[in-house]
């Protein structure tokens, strides 16, 4: 359920921003922006939709504008008992946000969108105590799932018990990749009807609370490059400290392929993740982006080679970084002061 105190501390840095900006208003349209704001509320119907509700923030009230067939379900089971008085219902055939801004002198969410990536990064206590929940929950479900793979088993057979673990946990699955041996070389690879073979990689995205868990893990037999992957995560996790900027971070990162024994220019194959939690990556960081990294803020780095790649959910904090999911069932190696998850035989 939603927190009555995370939810004050969030209107007062909206409100601030608001004060800061000179907006009279503000209409929250996305999913991570509007579940942030309502602390956690499921903003969907459809995972691949838009929201459901929108919220028109300004410095006297919140107006939470919903579609008039979900209004019901919302007030009954998803918002804090003293939102439910702000509920405005439309039409189910005029888009929440559309209807938000209709009403006039309001500033849309994409004109302020790094100050609200801004506000969001910095999680609340309660925030914290569901994200170590949802993470090690997760977690768990890629052991259990793992632990009962056998090399003959198809990706989609393994991906649909991924998904039955988290639904079984209230977690939705938003992110569900699968590659047995033929196609670890892809780096987003949907599951297929292939079988497993001797070494695969499961990859799970599960939201709930509007929070999302992002790990992934490795099956059957270990690769070469498997350690190396994970020095090159150990530059971008001991670089992840509350001031940084994302591009510092970035470039330390980038640079540590090379000192691992990659291509200098490996990192240019694929995205390297960056920060986490109402989005799958709040923003994915690059070479220009310049968001601070501040205390208790999410991340989720994946470097990622050909056939190998390390990602986990991890907090930022000025005592160092706390690794989110976790499951002390998995085998584990030691690298740069973490132990960090090996790859777990066929059984």
């Amino acid at each position: 359920m939603p927190s009555s105190h995370s939810r004050a501390e969030k209107k007062r840095r909206l409100r601030a921003l608001l004060a800061r900006t000179g907006a009279m208003s503000l209409v929250l349209s996305s999913h991570e922006a509007v579940s942030w704001y309502l602390d956690g509320v499921r903003t969907h119907v459809s995972l691949a939709g838009p929201p459901v509700a929108a919220v028109r923030v300004s410095p006297e009230e919140d107006r939470i504008l919903v579609a008039t067939n979900e209004a019901e379900r919302l007030i009954a089971e998803e918002l804090l008992p003293q939102d439910r008085a702000y509920v405005v219902r439309v039409p189910w055939d005029l888009a929440p946000a559309q209807a938000a801004l209709a009403e006039g002198y309001a500033v849309a969410e994409s004109a302020l969108a790094a100050d609200l990536r801004a506000l969001r990064a910095a999680l609340t206590p309660d925030e914290t105590d569901r994200y170590r929940a949802l993470c090690r929950e997760s977690a768990r479900v890629l052991t259990d799932v793992a632990a009962a793979a056998s090399a003959s088993m198809s990706e989609r057979e393994v991906a649909a018990a991924l998904a039955a673990g988290l639904i079984a946990r209230g977690i939705d699955p938003i992110v569900l990749l699968v590659a047995g041996e033929w196609r670890v070389p892809h780096r987003h690879p949907l599951p297929t009807a292939s079988p497993l073979g001797r070494r695969a990689m499961l990859v799970v995205g599960g939201r709930r609370h509007g929070l999302i868990a992002n790990a992934t893990r490795w099956v059957g037999e270990p690769h070469p490059d498997d350690e190396r992957i994970l020095a090159v995560e150990a530059a971008y996790l001991d670089a992840t400290r509350p001031g940084m900027r994302l591009d510092e971070i970035f470039a330390v990162g980038a640079a540590a392929y090379a000192a691992a024994g990659f291509g200098p220019r490996e990192w240019q194959r694929h995205h390297q993740g960056g920060p986490t939690g109402y989005a799958g990556r709040d923003p994915r960081a690059t070479a220009a982006t310049t968001d601070v990294v501040q205390e208790n803020h999410a991340f989720a780095w994946n470097p990622t080679a050909p056939g190998v790649k390390a990602e986990d959910t991890v907090l930022a904090t000025s005592g160092g970084i706390e690794v989110l999911t976790v499951d002390p069932r998995w085998p584990t190696v030691h690298v740069d002061g973490r132990m960090r998850p090996a790859v777990m035989p066929f059984r």
